[in-house]
């Protein structure tokens, strides 16, 4: 695993600086709120551990974290005690259903909603204690552009952001990839589309923020900004209900077509950026 560079001294060249990324850390964002990405994140990571790989899923939402609620866990020891040094890391790691493990953040932890540089250290000596114990560490991170998000996608060698198809999350994944881009630098964004109504509409939908992003963005064709759609994911009545009874859809109804989908996004994810050369 790569090693993180000392970060900056302030939080306001922490969001204009990107840190050298951590090695197979893959943040999963979005622009807003509501479009799902907690349930990808969550269903994805038992997805990749279905395939053999050690995957741990950080909840990277420190002020409105929900992970546990969509685990259906009450975890004794969360983030925050690790933070505080009242628990260690490793006593903090639980197992999740669905064969992963979990580092849970406590809901409503005010003090993390700023990126003060007491929050940028604690994060960079966790990351630092998790990423060697395994194949992939998931970042479900906030939705938008706060500095506590920014910072947390900073620390991942990929993004993939979860947008749907109305005109809001899209306007929103937008400005997220615009801020990404200028701030981050990052050439390689990847896109999954959540709750589509039809076949081929999250790949065209992922060609017209391309072509956007190409006109007002990328502007230097020394470095093209690329967006990789990694799947759609359909409008499924079975999501609905694994959310309403707090369990993972990949466990409940494995092979209807969300599941099915989120199953072949995991197997392009571990092709292309998990084991690429395995």
């Amino acid at each position: 695993m790569s090693d993180v560079v000392n970060p900056p001294a302030t939080t306001e060249a922490v969001a204009s600086v990107p840190l050298k990324p951590l090695g197979k850390v893959v943040a999963v964002t979005s622009g807003k709120g509501g479009v799902g990405k907690t349930f990808v994140s969550a269903n994805l990571a038992a997805a990749l551990a279905k395939l053999g790989l050690r995957v741990l899923v950080l909840d990277a939402d420190l002020g409105l974290a929900n992970l546990d609620v969509v685990l259906n866990l009450y975890p004794k020891i969360t983030l925050h005690d690790v933070f505080t040094g009242k628990a260690k890391l490793e006593e903090a790691i639980i197992r999740a259903p669905g064969g992963f493990s979990v580092l849970l953040a406590g809901s409503g932890m005010v003090e993390y909603s700023r990126l003060t540089p007491e929050v940028r250290d604690d994060f960079l000596r966790i990351m630092n204690g998790l990423t060697p114990h395994y194949d992939v560490v998931l970042l479900d991170t906030g939705a938008g552009i706060s500095d506590v998000v920014l910072f947390a996608v900073s620390l991942a060698s990929e993004v993939l952001v979860v947008a749907t198809p109305e005109p809001t999350s899209l306007t929103d994944a937008y400005a997220t990839i615009k801020v990404l881009v200028g701030q981050q630098k990052r050439q390689t964004i990847r896109m999954v589309i959540n709750q589509t109504a039809r076949l081929g509409d999250g790949r065209a939908i992922t060609v017209q923020l391309q072509q956007v992003l190409d006109r007002f963005v990328a502007t230097d064709p020394a470095r093209p900004v690329k967006l990789v759609h990694m799947g759609d994911i359909p409008a499924d009545l079975s999501v609905r209900q694994a959310v309403m009874r707090r369990q993972l859809l990949m466990q409940t109804t494995p092979s209807c077509p969300a599941a099915m989908a989120i199953s072949q996004l995991a197997l392009k994810l571990e092709s292309s950026v998990i084991s690429p050369n395995r």
